[in-house]
């Protein structure tokens, strides 16, 4: 099992990290795609740390529509702190966490949308995949990965809570489907019945640690052990094997991420 995405460098994480990753592996997880927000110090400095423990990690790095605001007098340099950052992180394997969010407005709407747009032209040039944040904002979101990615964007909406027009705009563009700890919450059968329309060969999981812990942890701390529970309840979904749905979301991983 893999968790696409979760947020190791967080400083919630700082005084047990080493337990939590022995937890992960003990659980059956092979590796994690860590989040990293662009120019951020102190995660970058956390990210070392974390690869010495578990060399298997991979990272993402850019700028979150909520810190898109910091970009407002030159929404490129967003994208160059992105390139160089990356540059300097051989793991680094996707752009992203980035995208729109419309529910808390941190950031301007326009000015998101340039820094949105600013980061899917790099992933382009990069020919890396976009990990995509939208809040509210699919519409928007779609229509700026159509007119930007070209046809050529590879990518994934993650921790998808959406409608089964996102879901279905998403899988025409070619993305992929993350499902975190909400699909396990008694109150998400929409999000189940959405998530059964997603092709397994298109399936991915993932915490979003330390958030949305899924059942039965619901309310702790979240980490990458319990994306075993996401892939539980895939599997129950799908009257499947676990095992069988931890090959295929992982094999996923692979033709996506290339790690």
């Amino acid at each position: 099992m893999i968790d696409t995405h979760c947020h190791l460098a967080d400083e919630t994480f700082a005084s047990d990290l080493e337990a939590v990753i022995d937890r992960a592996k003990d659980a059956g997880i092979e590796r994690a795609l860590v989040i990293l927000e662009a120019g951020n110090q102190e995660e970058a400095a956390q990210a070392g740390r974390i690869e010495s423990l578990w060399p298997g990690v991979r990272f993402s790095i850019g700028v979150h529509p909520h810190q898109a605001h910091q970009f407002a007098d030159d929404p490129e340099r967003a994208a160059t702190v992105v390139r160089e950052q990356c540059a300097a992180t051989p793991s680094a394997r996707a752009v992203g966490e980035i995208g729109l969010d419309y529910h808390y407005d941190y950031s301007p709407r326009d000015v998101q949308h340039a820094v949105f747009r600013a980061q899917v032209r790099l992933a382009r040039e990069l020919h890396w995949p976009v990990v995509i944040h939208t809040r509210e904002a699919d519409e928007d979101t779609i229509a700026i990965l159509r007119e930007e990615g070209g046809g050529e964007l590879r990518g994934v909406l993650h921790c998808f809570t959406g409608t089964d027009a996102l879901a279905d705009a998403g899988l025409a563009l070619g993305f992929y489907i993350s499902l975190a700890g909400i699909l396990t919450f008694p109150k998400a059968e929409s999000l189940r019945q959405t998530a059964r329309r997603v092709p397994l060969d298109r399936l991915l999981v993932e915490t979003d640690s330390p958030f949305l812990a899924p059942v039965p942890y619901r309310g702790k701390r979240n980490e990458p052990a319990y994306v075993a529970r996401v892939v539980a309840t895939l599997a129950e979904m799908h009257q499947a094997p676990v095992d069988e749905l931890a090959r295929r979301t992982t094999s996923n991983f692979h033709t996506l991420f290339r790690p």
